[in-house]
């Protein structure tokens, strides 16, 4: 599963494949020292979640090349499905919708949780522990990580590449070529835009790029091609027109930046 990458060239071959998790905590272990609570237990220690149950995917694994710039794609062994998926008819869910005449169905891995007229095109890898709310629509070409939350009525547009840990919340639109790091939170209603003179001139789309271990509020809107740094903080209802440095706040209309209090320097607990 891809992690993260800075360019979204050669889509549809190089994001058939995926990068087990690493441990999200090694990279913050220079912002501050956990200790642990009352009970020994790690600080970011992730609950346990109970998903449904279902069908056991026959895999074969797929090896693919693998390159250890994370600012590149980085590939892994995928389990591929050899029998299309059943849902139940009254949840009116469409998983893999054909595009082109060449597209292939989607791949996705264990524990998942797909509810009622959701759509999900050809040529999208998901991860395990995947779940959805309702109406949800991903488009073709995504590649999303483990263990995320996609909110109902939430549409990812194609080409969106998502990483690991990532929970996004009810009725977020995410378009074309967005970037997506790992343990990133998205509130509600986060609206995010990828052409800067809509229906005006011609102008390559650029998504947003949002860095690992973010967090936006909800009912925030955000220009085209920007970058939300690691570990920044959008306020809610904020309007971002220019990139957020790392470990910085962005709040208001347009968002000012100023400096994340040090209490706030920690990761997303998702």
């Amino acid at each position: 599963m891809v992690r993260f990458s800075s360019s979204l060239e050669d889509k549809q071959n190089e994001r058939r494949a995926r990068k087990m998790p690493q441990d999200f905590e090694v990279d913050y272990s220079r912002l501050t020292e956990k200790q642990a609570p009352a009970d020994n237990r790690p600080v970011y220690q992730k609950e346990a979640f109970l998903y449904e149950e279902r069908p056991q995917v026959i895999q074969q694994p797929q090896i693919v090349e693998r390159r250890d710039d994370y600012d590149t794609l980085i590939m892994d062994e995928r389990p591929q499905i050899q029998e299309p998926l059943e849902f139940n008819p009254k949840d009116n869910i469409q998983f893999g919708v054909e595009y082109s005449p060449n597209s292939k169905p989607p791949v996705i891995g264990n524990n998942y949780t797909i509810r009622s007229n959701s759509i999900i095109y050809n040529d999208v890898v998901i991860g395990d522990n995947f779940r959805t709310g309702h109406n949800v629509v991903i488009r073709e070409n995504t590649n999303i990580g483990d263990d995320v939350l996609i909110g109902t009525n939430t549409v990812i547009e194609g080409d969106v590449i998502i990483g690991n840990d990532v929970s996004i919340q009810s009725n977020v639109y995410i378009p074309t070529n967005s970037v997506i790091e790992d343990n990133v939170f998205i509130g509600p209603c986060a609206c995010f835009t990828n052409d800067k003179y809509p229906v005006r001139i011609n102008y390559e789309l650029q998504g947003p790029r949002i860095r690992r271990g973010a967090s936006i509020g909800g009912n925030t809107t955000f220009l085209s091609n920007v970058e939300i740094g690691e570990g920044s903080i959008v306020a809610a209802g904020a309007i971002v027109i220019h990139s957020v440095p790392p470990f910085y706040l962005a709040i208001g209309t347009p968002a000012r930046i100023k400096p994340l209090p040090d209490h706030l320097k920690v990761p997303n607990k998702l």
